[in-house]
C-alpha cells in the first residue's frame, strides 16, 4: 500500500509553543514541573512528557505545590488562577496560546462595551472546556455560552449582543448562529459579530476533506479527550466512510485495509508528528504480514 502522512496535520502553533515552554522549564527546574491539566489532549504525548518530569495536576492540587513550578497550558486560565498561585507561593510558566490570550483580552473589552450599553456577551463554545473556562473567567463568568441554535433561546434579543467564539469552533456554525442572532434581534445594528476562530485550526477542515477523499482508507490519530480531534475525524469520515480513529498504532486492524491501495494518516491539532510517523511504521509492518 501507498502510505501518506498529511503534512498539514499535527500540532498547531499554540501547542508547539506550550510543549517547548514545558521542556525548557523542565531543564531549568531539574526535571520537575506541574501542568495545570494535561498539556495536550493526547495520552501518548502526555506520557512522553511525564517521563521527563511533567506532572498533570488539578486546581485542587495547588495548595500542595508551594515552591513548585506550575505550567499554564495553551488553553489559558482565568485571572483567579494566577492570583491563587501567587498566594500559594507557586511559580508560574504562562504557555497560553497567543491567539487565546488575544481572545481573552477581546472578551474583557466586549464585556466593558456591553456594560456601557446594557448589552450581553455571548460566546460560542463547549461548556466546561478549559479554554472556555479561561475566557469566561476573564469577566467573572458574566458571559452566556452557547453550543447550538437551541441555546439562543436564553438570550435577550431586546438588548445589544456581542457574539464571539472559542478559537477552535466551526466557522460554519459560528456564521449560522451569528445570522440567527442578527435576524432575531430587535435591533440588528446592535449586534456585533466578532469572528475569533483560529484559522490555523479552522482551515484544516476543508483541507482534511480533500485529503480524505484522495486515499482509499484514512487513519486519523488523536487522543480520546480531544474535542478538536472529534470534529476533524467527523470531517474525514463524512468525506471517506473508510476512516478510522486511533490513539496509537496498536489499535490498527488488518481488515480495515482489505483491497486498499492507498492509506492517508492524519491527526488533530493535539497530535504530535512523531506519533503519526510511528503509526506509519506500524502500518508498514502490518502490511508486510
Amino acid at each position: 500500500m501507498k502510505i501518506v502522512i498529511d503534512s498539514d496535520s499535527g500540532f498547531c502553533f499554540g501547542v508547539v509553543r506550550a510543549i517547548e515552554e514545558a521542556e525548557a522549564a523542565l531543564q531549568r527546574c531539574g526535571g520537575e514541573v506541574y501542568s495545570l491539566g494535561d498539556i495536550v489532549h493526547n495520552r501518548v504525548e502526555v506520557q512522553r512528557l511525564e517521563q521527563l518530569g511533567l506532572h498533570s495536576v488539578s486546581h485542587d492540587d495547588m495548595p500542595h505545590l508551594c515552591g513548585k513550578t506550575l505550567l499554564i497550558r495553551a488553553h489559558g486560565e482565568p485571572p483567579s488562577t494566577y492570583v491563587e498561585a501567587e498566594r500559594l507561593g507557586i511559580s508560574t510558566v504562562d504557555a497560553t496560546c497567543p491567539v487565546v490570550a488575544r481572545l481573552q483580552r477581546r472578551v474583557k473589552a466586549a464585556y466593558e462595551k456591553m456594560c456601557r450599553t446594557g448589552g450581553q456577551v455571548v460566546l460560542l463554545g463547549k461548556r466546561g472546556h478549559a479554554e472556555v473556562v479561561g475566557l469566561t473567567g476573564q469577566v467573572d463568568d458574566r458571559v452566556t455560552v452557547v453550543e447550538s441554535a437551541g441555546d439562543l433561546d436564553a438570550l435577550d434579543f431586546t438588548r445589544p449582543i456581542y457574539f464571539l467564539s472559542q478559537t477552535t469552533q466551526s466557522i460554519e456554525l459560528f456564521n449560522r448562529l451569528g445570522e440567527q442572532i442578527r435576524s432575531r434581534a430587535d435591533d440588528p445594528q446592535a449586534v456585533t459579530i466578532d469572528d475569533t476562530i483560529c484559522r490555523q485550526v479552522a482551515n484544516r477542515e476543508s483541507h482534511l476533506e480533500r485529503f480524505a477523499r484522495s486515499v482509499d482508507v484514512v487513519v486519523f490519530v488523536c487522543g480520546r479527550k480531544s474535542s478538536n480531534g472529534r470534529v476533524l475525524f467527523e470531517v474525514c469520515r463524512t468525506a471517506n466512510p473508510r476512516s478510522y480513529n486511533i490513539e496509537e498504532g496498536a489499535e490498527l486492524r488488518s481488515e480495515w485495509f482489505d483491497s486498499a491501495e492507498s492509506v492517508g494518516i492524519c491527526g488533530a491539532t493535539s497530535t504530535p508528528g512523531w506519533l503519526m510517523q510511528r503509526v506509519k511504521e506500524d502500518l508498514q509492518r502490518l502490511d508486510r504480514l
